[in-house]
């Protein structure tokens, strides 16, 4: 069984990110980027990984990174889920980063990761489709050999920044194969002939969707062709990782709404007194601190069974995604109600918070999928 428990060197690395990003990047910052195409600013992006180097931080050293595990990007999550600020990061340093080094081969790390590590490259993972299933077997879009190389004809949808990527690192299926059997992951140029992105209305404006559109599409194999079993292992195994990433920032983002949430309350004047001395506010906030401190030591565990490599790893990031998801949208419904009137307006920022919240909550799963994942594992 995992044990965890914050380092010195952890905590005052949180402590500099928080801080960073409290100054760089407050509540406007975000609203404006949000209203933008891409979502996100590079110069900003550049900098970030110039002064702190996040992107960088779980890739191996000799790809270019600087070899911290998953405690350490757990906590960039959560520190980004904290401020809601808008950057790749997902897409790019979880997704993409960790899909090429599930499944890459020693020269595809070493010329792939470097540039996602440094910021020059913005790299996404694109798997789902339209049916919305975060299962390899759901894939259809198919790769066919084609004079010494492949092309790829489908779709994608769901694919996060998948509008603004560099790279993209796609799943993709042999023609006439199903399940597991016939997939491969290949990688395309985000300006590839062929290729269309469009961006998605979704409801959260702080994280951009695209669909990406495959006609003929020409890409470059990712990983071994020969071992299609091998690749829905890698991809089964990204899927984890992104999981328990996610869970790391929904509690980021929950514990901001709760600590906001009380803040308004001590200020919020009825009766001659603060509305945070009524007892049912009490125990509604006490309520909330309980389910955000059982999340996030579910997400912490999570984070500690991957760097162990801990038999239980899939069920345990099954739970900790499933535990966040609850406690980010019931927290963030809490402190609408604690605002009152002003929660619902736009110009209060909890909706921002809110939007994240309900996104995450289906994104790799939504926590009913995850449950079904404990089950299966833990049953078996």
């Amino acid at each position: 069984m995992s044990k965890f428990s914050f380092s010195s060197e952890q905590d005052e690395f949180r402590t500099n990110l928080r801080r960073y990003l409290a100054d760089q990047v407050p509540t406007r910052e975000v609203r404006r980027l949000m209203e933008t195409e891409t979502g996100w600013d590079r110069a900003f992006w550049r900098r970030l990984n110039d002064d702190l180097g996040v992107a960088a931080i779980h890739i191996p050293e000799q790809y270019g990174g600087h070899g911290f595990g998953f405690g350490e990007l757990g906590i960039v999550m959560e520190e980004l889920g904290r401020a809601l600020v808008c950057v790749p990061f997902l897409s790019s340093a979880v997704l993409a980063a960790n899909a090429i080094l599930n499944c890459g081969t020693e020269a595809e790390k070493r010329l792939l990761l470097p540039p996602i590590a440094s910021g020059e490259s913005i790299a996404t993972l694109a798997s789902t489709e339209d049916g919305g299933s975060w299962e390899a077997t759901a894939t259809t879009l198919t790769a066919t050999p084609s004079g010494g190389g492949f092309h790829l004809s489908g779709h994608k949808s769901f694919i996060v920044d998948g509008h603004s990527a560099d790279l993209i690192v796609v799943l993709a299926r042999a023609p006439g194969t199903s399940g597991d059997v016939g997939l491969s992951f290949f990688t395309v140029p985000g300006d590839a002939p062929g290729l269309t992105r469009r961006p998605l209305q979704s409801m959260d404006p702080t994280r951009k969707l695209a669909r990406l559109e495959f006609n003929v599409v020409p890409a470059t194999p990712l990983g071994p062709l020969t071992d299609s079993l091998g690749a829905a292992a890698a991809f089964a195994k990204t899927m984890t990782q992104a999981s328990v990433c996610l869970a790391n920032e929904m509690v980021g983002g929950a514990d901001r709404l709760r600590e906001d949430a009380l803040a308004y309350a001590m200020m919020r004047m009825q009766f001659g007194r603060a509305i945070a001395s009524f007892q049912s506010m009490k125990h509604k906030h006490a309520d909330m601190l309980l389910e955000v401190e059982l999340a996030k030591s579910a997400a912490y565990y999570a984070a500690a069974a991957l760097d162990d490599g801990d038999d239980d790893v899939i069920a345990i990031a099954a739970l900790a995604k499933a535990t966040a998801s609850d406690t980010y949208l019931q927290t963030a419904i809490h402190a609408i109600q604690i605002h009152g009137g002003i929660g619902f307006t736009w110009d209060n920022d909890t909706h921002l918070w809110f939007k994240r919240a309900k996104s995450s909550e289906v994104l790799f799963g939504d926590a009913a999928h995850h449950r079904e994942i404990m089950i299966r594992n833990w049953a078996a």
